[in-house]
Formats: C-alpha cells, structure tokens, sequence
C-alpha cells in the first residue's frame, strides 16, 4: 500500500493494522530491563492491597507509581533550571 493511500485510510477511520508489519514493531524507549527490589512486608502489604483496590497488578502500582515521580523529578528539575536562568539576567 502506498504511502498517500494508508494515510487516508487512516484519516477516513479505517482499520489499517492488516497493513502493519507488526511482527517488527517496538515502542519506543520501552525496552524492558529487569532488577529485583526487596521491600519490607508492610510496603508489599500496602502496595497489594492498592492493586487490589485498583484492581491492577501489584508490578502495574509499582510502575506507574515510580514513572509518576520520576516525571515529577524532571519537571521540577526542569522549572529550577528555568527559574536559576532567569534569576542569572
């Protein structure tokens, strides 16, 4: 399929996955690594019971949890770099 023809398709809405090769397919910047963390048993204790409330894996709570904070620490990281360059005029 050409180039022009796929985009259309996919602006008109149509389901264009049969056209994807997607045994190739990666996400980006997802490739995963896996570490071992030992928490103490209270911790494991909440973050089961948070899953469960979510009703999600307790890796899932983990994941996102750590992602959130970590992009947090950028953005704040982000807006101290901007606030040190503004107060340096």
């Amino acid at each position: 399929m050409k180039a022009k023809n796929f985009e259309k398709q996919f602006d008109e809405g149509v389901d264009i996955t049969g056209a994807l090769n997607l045994s190739k397919a990666k996400r980006v910047l997802q490739e995963q690594k896996r570490v071992n963390v030992d928490f103490p048993t209270w911790m494991i204790e909440s973050l089961d019971r948070e899953a469960t409330k979510l009703g999600v894996t307790r890796q899932s709570v983990i994941k996102v949890w750590l992602a959130e904070r970590l992009e947090l620490t950028a953005s704040n990281a982000s807006l101290h770099r901007m606030r040190a360059g503004t107060a340096a005029r």
